[in-house]
């Protein structure tokens, strides 16, 4: 059986308290994502959610996965070569696959060939340039 996203599992949740209290049983949102949870092979409710935040994290970004994205306005791609910390704080390390100047001065270059930056679930950096651009994005297709 594939694995449903989190938001599909939520729904069916939600659809299955419906149905039951339509029929006369009432049951608690909980009660619902208990067995809905279980529908899925997992012990509970918060062994499935578990189970689905690290697959949704492990298939957005990985170790290795070719990403393309923008670093201080700048478009590149490149390969992940360094991860670490939870899904909404990842520190990422991306080798480049040519160099990208970040510098948008003629007078001078800064020519990057490896870009590091801490991430958020969306896939881009909490800190900003001047004009409210996120330093990094990454996108994994």
């Amino acid at each position: 059986m594939t694995q449903p996203t989190l938001e599909t599992v939520k729904a069916q949740a939600k659809a299955l308290r419906r149905a039951l209290q339509a029929e006369g049983t009432a049951v608690s949102h909980a009660r619902s994502l208990e067995l809905v949870a279980r529908q899925y092979g997992a012990r509970d409710w918060n062994t499935l959610h578990a189970r689905l935040r690290q697959d949704s994290a492990a298939t957005e970004l990985a170790l290795g996965a070719q990403v393309s994205g923008h670093y201080l306005g700048q478009a590149y791609s490149g390969r992940v070569v360094a991860l670490s910390g939870p899904v909404d704080h990842r520190q990422v390390e991306i080798a480049l696959d040519q160099p990208i100047d970040t510098v948008r001065f003629d007078s001078f270059s800064n020519w990057r060939h490896r870009i590091r930056g801490v991430l958020g679930q969306d896939g881009r950096s909490r800190r900003k340039t001047s004009d409210g651009t996120p330093h990094l994005t990454v996108d994994t297709s």
